[in-house]
C-alpha cells in the first residue's frame, strides 16, 4: 500500500515499470501489424483475417474472469514477468518457424491466441498494481498518460511496421518483440510491487480457495449497484461504437465518395485526437469527482459520433473535425473510468473486477458487428452512427441522474463493506 513515507517517492519505481511496459507494447503492436499484413498478403482471405481477430479475442472473453482470480491470489509482479516471458518464448518459436520456412496459417493463429492469453493475465496485473503504486489523486493523470501512449503507438506502429518489413525478414520483426518483452521483464525485476491484503472468506477465517475467490468476485460486482451499471454501460459503449469504427471505410467511400487518402486523413486525425485527449487528461486530471469527467466526455463522444450520421456528402471536412473530437474524448472517458475503478474498487478484488469488465465488454464486440452490419446494409451506413452515437450520448446524460453511479467513488455501499457472505450452493 502507499504510505506517507513513500507517497512522494512513487514516481521512479512506477515509471521504471511503465517505461518497460511501453517498450513491450510497441513490440506487440509491430508484431500485430506484421502478422496481419503477412496473412493479408499470403492468403487474401477475409475469412482468415476474421478468424485471426476472433482467436485473439477468445482468451480474454473465456479466460478473463478466471485470470482475475489468479491475479488477486498471486504476486502481481511475478504474473507480469511470467506473462511477458511466455509471450516472448511463443514469439521466438514462431520466428524460428519463419526462419526455416515452416510457418503455416494455424501457427499464426496459435501465437495470436497465446499472446492474448498472456495479456489476459498481464493487463489486469499491471492495472491492479498501478492503484497500489500511484497515489489516488494522480490515478487519472496516469490514465491520461497511458491513453496518450496508446494513441501515439496507434499512429507510429503501422508505418514503422511497414518500414521494418521492408528492411527485415518476418523473423527479424518478431525478434524485435522478443527484445522489447525482455526489456519489460528487466525493468520490473528490481522493483518492489505492493500486494493487497488478502482477505478470508467465511467465519472460520481460513484463506479462500480459488473457486471461492472466483465466486466472491461475481458477488462483489452484483452486490454493488453502481458498479453493475458502469459495467453494463461499458459493454453497451463497446457494442455501439466498435461497429462504427469497422464501418468507417464504407462511410468514407460510399457516403462521402472519397478514397484511401481521405480515409488515411480520418485515421490520422483520430489518432492525433487520442494523443491530445491523453495529454489533456494527463495535465488536467479531470474533475475532482472523476465520474463527472466520464459522463461529460461520453456525452461529447456520443454527440460527435451521431453528428457523423447527419453530415451531407459535401461536408467531409466536418467529418474530419468530428473524428478529431471523438479521438480526444475517447481517452477522457476511458482514462477517467479506469481511474474511477482503480480508486473505488478494493485492491484485493481489482484483478477480478477488471477482468470481468474487460471480458464482458470484449464479448460485445462481435455481437455489435453482427447487428450493425445488416442494419447498415438495410438503412444506410450513417444509420449506425446515429444509433450508436445517440444512445451513447443519452447514456452519458442518464448517468448524471443515477445516484448509485454518481456515488461510486465512495466505494462499496456501507452495508456491504463487510466480507460478502458465501451464498448457499
Amino acid at each position: 500500500m502507499i504510505t506517507t513515507e513513500t507517497r512522494n517517492q512513487w514516481k521512479r519505481p512506477f515509471f521504471q515499470v511503465w517505461i518497460g511496459q511501453a517498450f513491450s507494447l510497441l513490440g506487440s503492436q509491430l508484431v500485430q501489424f506484421a502478422l496481419i499484413w503477412h496473412l493479408t498478403r499470403e492468403t487474401g482471405s477475409a475469412t482468415v483475417l476474421a478468424t485471426a481477430t476472433l482467436v485473439a479475442m477468445l482468451p480474454m472473453i473465456l479466460i478473463g474472469p478466471l485470470a482475475g482470480s489468479v491475479v488477486d491470489r498471486s504476486q502481481r509482479k511475478r504474473i507480469m514477468i511470467l506473462a511477458d516471458s511466455g509471450i516472448a518464448l511463443a514469439t521466438l518459436a514462431l520466428a524460428a518457424l519463419f526462419a526455416f520456412g515452416l510457418v503455416e496459417v494455424w501457427h499464426i493463429y496459435v501465437l495470436l491466441m497465446l499472446r492474448s492469453l498472456g495479456q489476459a493475465f498481464h493487463g489486469p496485473a499491471m492495472t491492479a498494481s498501478t492503484s497500489l503504486m500511484v497515489p489516488k489523486e494522480h490515478l487519472a493523470r496516469i490514465q491520461g498518460v497511458n491513453q496518450m501512449l496508446n494513441g501515439g503507438l496507434n499512429i507510429i506502429s503501422a508505418p514503422l511496421g511497414a518500414l521494418l518489413l521492408e528492411l527485415l525478414p518476418m523473423q527479424g520483426v518478431l525478434a524485435i518483440d522478443v527484445v522489447t518483452a525482455l526489456i519489460a521483464v528487466v525493468a520490473v525485476l528490481p522493483i518492489s510491487i505492493p500486494q493487497p491484503e488478502r482477505k478470508s472468506n467465511g467465519a472460520d477465517d481460513k484463506p479462500a480457495t480459488f473457486w471461492e475467490d472466483f465466486r466472491e468476485g461475481f458477488r462483489y460486482v452484483l452486490s454493488w449497484p453502481g458498479l453493475m451499471v458502469v459495467l453494463i454501460m461499458a459493454a453497451l459503449i463497446n457494442f455501439l461504437l466498435t461497429p462504427a469504427g469497422a464501418l468507417l471505410p464504407l462511410l468514407v467511400t460510399k457516403h462521402f465518395d472519397k478514397g484511401v487518402i481521405e480515409l488515411g486523413w480520418v485515421n490520422a486525425l483520430w489518432g492525433s485526437g487520442v494523443v491530445l485527449g491523453g495529454l489533456l487528461l494527463g495535465v488536467w486530471g479531470g474533475f475532482k469527482k472523476r465520474i463527472l469527467t466520464v459522463f461529460s466526455g461520453l456525452v461529447c463522444l456520443g454527440l460527435a459520433a451521431a453528428g457523423m450520421g447527419l453530415l451531407a456528402p459535401q461536408h467531409f471536412t466536418w467529418l474530419l473535425a468530428l473524428f478529431l473530437i471523438e479521438g480526444v474524448m475517447g481517452p477522457v472517458v476511458n482514462g477517467s473510468l479506469g481511474a474511477v475503478m482503480q480508486a473505488s474498487v478494493d485492491p484485493s478484488r481489482q484483478g477480478r473486477v477488471f477482468t470481468l469488465l474487460t471480458s464482458f465488454a470484449t464479448a460485445m464486440t462481435p455481437l455489435g458487428l453482427l447487428v450493425a452490419g445488416p442494419i447498415s446494409d438495410a438503412f444506410g451506413i450513417q444509420i449506425w452512427y446515429l444509433i450508436g452515437g445517440g444512445l451513447c450520448a443519452l447514456m452519458g446524460l442518464a448517468g448524471f441522474f443515477i445516484p448509485s453511479v454518481m456515488n461510486i467513488e465512495a466505494g462499496h455501499p456501507q452495508e456491504l463493506t463487510k466480507p460478502i457472505p458465501e451464498t448457499a450452493a
